[in-house]
């Protein structure tokens, strides 16, 4: 006798119950394989995105070493990089206590304090939070 035929009232339940949880399984399995490409490709743009440092509406003063946004030209303090830090070297740094790259000890701690202190509605925050995500 094959397992979906129903062999009464209580067979007719459980044939009906086996079918839709296959199909059921099914569904699920299909919808796994389309969501995983979608997060590895949601975690690749993640690690491309930018942190300018500092924001826009700031972007004529330095760093101090405390990661503060400071008038350009104080003493102790580092002019912005020549370009936004990239997600992935921020993780990278963050991760492994090393430096950003094509900066010195230094500046890449003042930088990475920066980054650490932004806070929502600050851009490049939005990008900071999803590497963090990414980190644990």
């Amino acid at each position: 006798m094959d397992e979906d035929t129903p062999t009464g009232v209580d067979g007719e339940a459980n044939g009906a119950t086996r079918r839709r949880a296959l199909m059921l399984g099914a569904v699920g399995a299909a919808s796994v394989v389309s969501i995983r490409p979608a997060l590895a490709q949601a975690a690749g743009s993640v690690l491309m995105c930018d942190i300018p440092v500092p924001d826009a509406g700031r972007s004529r003063g330095y760093i101090s070493k405390d990661g503060e946004v400071v008038a350009a030209g104080t003493a102790g303090s580092f002019a912005p990089p020549s370009r936004p830090l990239k997600g992935e070297e921020v993780r990278r740094a963050l991760a492994s206590g090393s430096n950003l790259p094509g900066y010195d000890y230094e500046r890449s701690r003042a930088y990475l304090r920066y980054v650490q202190r932004l806070q929502r509605g600050t851009a490049g925050f939005t990008c900071f939070a999803s590497v963090q995500m990414l980190r644990k």
